[in-house]
């Protein structure tokens, strides 16, 4: 295996990195009654691996697309050999870490890299497919509870985030309870729902009551998506074809989920609630903020200023986070502007939609900042900002 680079400065946290989820990971962690339905990696008759998802292939992950969910090493050449082969690509391929929590400590030790924050990668896809509510919260509490027991041995090094669907409030309330009492640090949902109500619907009050009184945050987090929610303005354009198209513009979802906090006076009504916005880049929340401050001010902006008492970025700069990616060249000159305590950094890894170089991008990032940001960018913000020392 190429050695992988390793970061220079101490103390540095991965503040979004995923795990490539065993594929028996639903039929060991699922309610009994629902394990007939569990999700899982199968072959189709071409020999081409598929998620299943309750019975059904998936329309959006199949003809081989899950061997390369975890492709990001092998781009760069960092390729991890592992025996004995299972037979299927999507475990044989992982890269180092990306499905054995101790491994995951081996790299993080190769890159110098002290703490990672580890979100799934199946549970952002069979999402976008399962709109079966009952069956949705069940799959969830069960890759919660796997991903608990994932980073229960690393001495803190691992840290779970526990996912979220809030088509049933009621429910998802109760899971952000349980989770975090179980040992997760915060919660993320998608940024579309199943009922099409928009984040900061008051639907979803009681699961922002819940993560104010508990201490945790709620991330908002790019999935796959239901086609119901790409704009009709080019007509079909959600096919594989289009996937440089859609990549580039996966983060507007996370950005109108973002945005709809703010018009329904979440940040009002929910003074010490925290909020982290994941793997949609950084660079633009400058302009966001400018944009959401003038339109607050102006004739169009009275609805917003019924339910805040302040412009949007007074709310950004008392409790947001957002996440940059480290291949971003303008972020250096963005933060000073918006808050430097409120940008962090993160991987992505092992998923091939991010270059694989994050470790010498980190390190060059690092650098471009003032001493004065660096500590705080490289682990101290991502820490403060899900409350841990």
């Amino acid at each position: 295996m190429k050695p992988l680079p390793r970061l220079s400065f101490p103390g540095a946290v991965d503040g979004d990195g995923h795990i490539l989820e065993p594929p028996d990971l639903w039929e060991r962690y699922l309610e009994p009654r629902f394990r007939d339905r569990a999700p899982g990696i199968r072959k189709d008759d071409q020999g081409l691996e598929y998620l299943e998802i309750d019975g059904r292939m998936s329309k959006l992950v199949r003809r081989g697309m899950p061997a390369g969910l975890g492709a990001m090493d092998r781009v760069a050449g960092y390729v991890y050999d592992r025996e004995p082969k299972t037979g299927i690509q999507y475990v044989d391929a992982a890269p180092l870490g990306a499905m054995d929590a101790k491994e995951r400590i081996q790299r993080l030790e190769m890159e110098n890299i002290d703490r990672a924050f580890l979100y799934p990668t199946l549970s952002i896809f069979w999402v976008a497919e399962c709109d079966d509510t009952e069956l949705t919260q069940a799959y969830l509490r069960a890759y919660n509870r796997f991903i608990v027991d994932f980073c229960s041995d690393s001495n803190g090094r691992l840290i779970p985030m526990a996912q979220l669907s809030l088509d049933d409030p009621e429910a998802a309330e109760r899971e952000l309870r349980r989770a975090v009492a179980a040992g997760a640090v915060g919660v993320f949902v998608p940024p579309f729902q199943w009922s099409r109500k928009p984040l900061g619907d008051p639907a979803h009050d009681r699961v922002f009551a819940a993560a104010q009184e508990c201490g945790v945050p709620i991330g908002i987090h790019p999935s796959l998506e239901p086609k119901w929610t790409a704009p009709g303005r080019y007509g079909e354009y959600t096919s594989g074809k289009y996937s440089f198209f859609l990549n580039v513009t996966a983060a507007d979802a996370v950005r109108h989920a973002f945005t709809s906090l703010f018009q329904y006076g979440v940040f009002e009504k929910f003074p010490t609630l925290r909020i982290a916005v994941l793997e949609s880049g950084a660079g633009w929340v400058g302009y966001w903020l400018d944009r959401m401050d003038a339109v607050y001010t102006s004739p169009q902006g009275i609805p917003a200023r019924q339910v805040l008492s302040e412009k949007p970025s007074f709310y950004f700069r008392r409790q947001c986070w957002i996440a940059g990616d480290p291949d971003e060249t303008s972020l250096a000159a963005i933060m000073p502007i918006v808050g430097e305590d409120r940008f962090f950094w993160a991987s992505d890894f092992p998923h091939p939609d991010h270059p694989p170089e994050y470790v010498p991008e980190v390190e060059r990032l690092a650098l471009e900042l003032p001493e004065s940001a660096r500590e705080g960018f490289l682990g101290a913000n991502v820490l403060r900002a899900f409350g841990i020392s």
